[in-house]
């Protein structure tokens, strides 16, 4: 296998053509991005990028996000890390459900630059809150590069614990709490639970990492094989990387908090679920990450699906293979919620 750019075994770098196929229906969603919305991150177009991006994607309403009664929602305002600035939560569930529900704590999507906890919550409350009886809180995390690292996950981290702190009142159950996310937010999730971990906070029952950005360091053989094809390439991902550590990055001794596909101790984690697409560029340090929990000793159910790239359900929602995705994500979380040790966390 190639890393780095450096030739494969076979003394080949790997090229476009190389690139595997994407699936035919995904082929005519990627079409129809083809422009601005395919144009790579660099730092020079960033500002503009993240403008665009916030005017395309205004954020719903309190009411919206409600659905006519159908779930009580309310932002929340909690101690962000070490004094600093608060962060929102935005806690919403089912309504007119009673006993504590199992949380999900979720960490939205967009590279750590862009996106929002508002615009994720629809998808969520309509695709597993209401079938799974579940509750969500999407966090608010300040982005890059205004805010770079330690901040964005120091702020997830101290709005987890203040969540699972105050538990009774939000009417969630502590014991039941999974943490997930999509993308950056994946990376996010990870993160957290190696924090939780390390620092002895309230322990997940599982982390849902969606596509999850992990590694800052490039050199896998898909971050170069995909180059220039996904919908998310190594040159946004390079990008969002520098707006994220700032003068960290590059540093051969960065923290896994930063970025979990440094860490060297994968072992007592909560079970796992990651999925990938086989077409995209964080194909092979997810899978990766999957192999590292199982050397040490963890659960992980991997998904690779075949022919997809980054992002590939939300650019393509009625995809057959989107569909697939959603389904296994959904099996997964009902039977971790439903596990008869579900309270008792991973083994120590």
């Amino acid at each position: 296998m190639s890393v780095g750019g450096m030739p494969s075994e076979s003394g080949r770098v790997p090229r476009a053509w190389d690139a595997p196929p994407f699936d035919p229906e995904l082929t005519v969603a990627l079409a129809a991005l083809e422009g601005e919305a395919r144009e790579p991150f660099t730092l020079e177009n960033l500002a503009a990028r993240q403008e665009r991006d916030a005017a395309a994607r205004p954020r719903p309403t309190l009411r919206d996000l409600q659905a006519d009664g159908r779930f009580e929602v309310e932002e929340l305002r909690v101690p962000g890390a070490s004094g600093g600035q608060d962060v929102t939560l935005v806690s919403a569930r089912p309504a007119r459900i009673a006993g504590p529900l199992p949380l999900l704590y979720y960490m939205h999507g967009g590279g750590m630059l862009m996106g929002n906890a508002w615009s994720v919550l629809p998808r969520l409350l309509r695709e597993w809150a209401l079938t799974l009886e579940l509750a969500v809180i999407s966090v608010e995390y300040p982005l890059a590069p205004q805010a770079q690292y330690p901040q964005p996950v120091e702020d997830c981290y101290a709005g987890f614990v203040w969540a699972a702190a105050h538990a009774a009142g939000l009417g969630i159950d502590a014991d039941r709490i999974i943490v997930g996310g999509k993308s950056a937010g994946g990376g996010l999730a990870a993160a957290l639970a190696l924090l939780t971990r390390d620092r002895g906070g309230p322990t997940p029952i599982g982390q849902l990492l969606l596509c999850p950005m992990l590694d800052d360091r490039n050199t896998t053989f898909s971050s170069h094989q995909m180059a220039g094809i996904d919908t998310w390439d190594r040159t946004s991902n390079i990008t969002a990387w520098q707006a994220l550590l700032g003068d960290q990055y590059g540093a051969a001794d960065l923290s896994p908090y930063a970025a979990p596909a440094r860490a060297t101790d994968l072992s007592r984690l909560p079970p796992a679920y990651i999925e990938v697409g086989s077409a995209e560029t964080f194909r092979d340090e997810d899978v990766a990450y999957a192999h590292a929990i199982w050397q040490a000793g963890g659960q992980a159910e991997l998904h690779v699906w075949p022919g997809a790239f980054h992002g590939f359900d939300t650019f393509a929602p009625r995809a057959a293979l989107s569909q697939d995705a959603r389904d296994a994500r959904s099996r997964w979380l009902r039977r971790i919620l439903t596990q008869p040790d579900a309270s008792s966390g991973p083994a120590r």
